[in-house]
């Protein structure tokens, strides 16, 4: 079993996937930051507020011996309060569509390249019947 996991292991589309994974979840981190201090602080500040993701509705009254800021949805999500973190969640739908957009533009430019070599035709040499019909006719005139 030891023997058969090496082999798994050792095949290319593993390696590729490992190494996919890794670059993905950097990738995952460029894409939160650009949303979490770069477009959500923008639209935080159009709707009056500089952190998006602190919008918040809390469902209910805080909970007995809450210490915390109740203006903070961190804060209530610690202590157990029942809170709609529906900015936070704009948050990550809007981390999400950009994700998305940019391995669209990713797959169509990578479809476009593929496309254009199946386009392009192939090299190709003289036939093997050309070849000997010049090797012929160079004989013939040597003769």
């Amino acid at each position: 079993m030891l023997k058969e996991f090496k082999e798994f292991i050792a095949k290319g589309n593993v390696i590729d996937l490992a190494v996919a994974v890794i670059i993905g979840g950097a990738f995952a981190l460029i894409t939160s930051s650009l949303t979490d201090d770069v477009i959500m602080p923008i639209v935080g500040a159009i709707f009056g507020g500089a952190d998006f993701s602190n919008y918040f509705t809390l469902l209910g009254d805080l909970p007995e011996g809450f210490a915390g800021n109740p203006n903070s949805y961190t804060d209530l999500k610690e202590a157990g309060a029942a809170v709609v973190g529906w900015g936070q969640f704009i948050t990550v739908v809007i981390n999400f569509l950009i994700l998305a957009f940019i391995i669209f533009i990713m797959v169509k430019q990578v479809n476009r390249v593929i496309a254009k070599k199946e386009d392009e035709p192939a090299e190709t040499g003289p036939s093997e019947t050309d070849l000997l019909k010049d090797i012929l006719a160079e004989l013939k005139k040597n003769n």
